[in-house]
């Protein structure tokens, strides 16, 4: 774990981004929201040789004091980031750890008060390890809710303050105290079940959250905490689907780009902006949703170039009968149809079509299987069997051609984990530029 009193210069720097972007500069700030190793390692690596705060964020249905469905704690994926940081030179100052979604979500099938007792060990282990920059979000139905009606703003709200008491309560000695983000105007964990048009979040409901909020907040003597309440979640008008990406417009979130102007402190925090165009994310930046989410883009890109590498091995042991196949992707396949709890509610239709989005949809239901150990077997064999062979040039010129070019010019190692953290990289970069304009480091 950490120095408990080294977070505050990266803490410092992003609000210091936030109030520009709100004096009209295209400064914001990007989160990954993951929790697999190989995404945390090229983000990590990404950001040694730049100087913007860095911001990982784990949801909680990722991390949990359960384990969540990567078997990892709060601490223990606290303890993982920091030891990964530290292999790249990163100082524990330039690393801001975030809770995503940080609530019940996770216990809603429970009455609201067990579910927010599991909600509020969450959030008191979180704060525990260190973490610093922290989603508040207590939107859903619990079992004795009424299931006909969302959830009333006034209750949301109440349940809110609870969860931010119980970390006001927990800080470490010496830490500076985390920030804050309300709000939930965005598809649970885990992303839409399936197409829908999404509505950019009314100027109305923004008002009245951040009104009924801060009362909620007033009334349990957290001003203090109110203060630190740096953005609320709203939906821009983006969202990705199995087959389908809805790119941003700022024609229609335009109201909510004028409101925010009346609220000095606050910035907007877009989640979903996965597989937005540069462009797109450069206009949510400059509208204001100066608080970017990337999640499941990057680990859909490390899919894609695992099977990538996988093609690769096949087309080697068409000549060389020696190599003993990894079976990858066939692997992955076999494990989810096993476990289908993770997928089953997100892809319908034929089994054909059931068996394509498994692989190729951009929800990358995927993301909640690589930590399986028969699939971690496969992928390491997968690439223990290229290390050992000479792969033929051509062939990374076929599966691989930014990688060829690359290569070929010397600029790029010929390692498989070498070309992994590459593609990783361009996501990376995508946002970095749209978050930091040239110039600014």
């Amino acid at each position: 774990m950490p120095p408990t009193h080294k977070n505050q210069p990266a803490l410092s720097q992003l609000r210091k981004r936030l109030r520009e972007n709100r004096q009209g500069a295209p400064l914001g700030v990007f989160s990954v929201c993951s929790s697999h190793r190989t995404v945390l390692e090229s983000t990590l690596r990404f950001a040694a040789n730049k100087s913007y705060p860095v911001l990982v964020e784990s949801t909680c249905n990722q991390v949990n004091q359960f384990g969540g469905y990567t078997g990892k704690t709060p601490a223990q994926f606290s303890a993982e980031l920091y030891s990964i940081a530290g292999r790249f030179g990163i100082s524990p100052d330039r690393l801001i750890l975030g809770g995503d979604h940080l609530g019940p979500y996770p216990w809603r099938s429970l009455p609201s008060s067990e579910a927010m007792s599991f909600a509020k060990q969450l959030v008191k282990d979180c704060v525990a390890a260190g973490y610093s920059k922290i989603h508040l979000d207590a939107s859903m139905r619990c079992a004795d809710d009424d299931p006909d009606l969302p959830l009333a703003v006034e209750a949301s709200a109440s349940r809110t303050a609870q969860l931010c008491q119980v970390s006001e309560s927990n800080l470490l000695e010496g830490k500076q105290p985390p920030l804050y983000v309300i709000g939930s105007e965005v598809p649970a964990p885990g992303g839409e079940h399936e197409f829908m048009d999404p509505q950019v979040t009314q100027v109305e409901s923004v008002a009245e959250t951040i009104r009924v909020t801060k009362q909620a907040f007033h009334k349990m003597g957290l001003e203090d905490a109110w203060d630190r309440v740096i953005g609320i979640v709203v939906q821009p008008g983006v969202e990705f689907y199995n087959q389908d990406i809805k790119i941003y417009d700022p024609a229609p979130a335009a109201d909510l780009s004028e409101f925010i102007h009346g609220l000095p402190d606050l910035v907007y925090e877009a989640h979903s902006t996965d597989y937005q165009t540069e462009l797109a994310l450069e206009q949510l930046v400059q509208g204001h949703f100066a608080i970017l989410k990337v999640g499941p883009e990057l680990t859909f890109v490390y899919r894609e170039i695992i099977y990538a590498l996988e093609q690769i091995e096949l087309e080697i042991a068409s000549y060389d009968s020696s190599l003993e196949l990894s079976g990858v992707s066939e692997i992955i396949d076999h494990v989810m149809v096993e476990q289908p709890e993770y997928w089953s509610g997100y892809y319908s239709g034929s089994n054909e079509v059931q068996a394509f989005d498994r692989k190729f949809s951009y929800l990358d239901r995927i993301r909640y299987y690589w930590n399986q150990p028969r699939i971690c077997q496969a992928v390491e064999q997968l690439i223990t069997n290229l290390e050992s062979c000479t792969i033929p040039s051509s062939l990374i010129s076929q599966y691989l051609p930014g990688q060829y070019q690359l290569l070929t010019a010397g600029l790029l190692g010929d390692h498989p984990g070498e070309w992994i953290h590459y593609q990783l990289a361009l996501v990376l970069e995508k946002y970095y530029r749209a978050t930091t304009p040239s110039g600014v480091n």
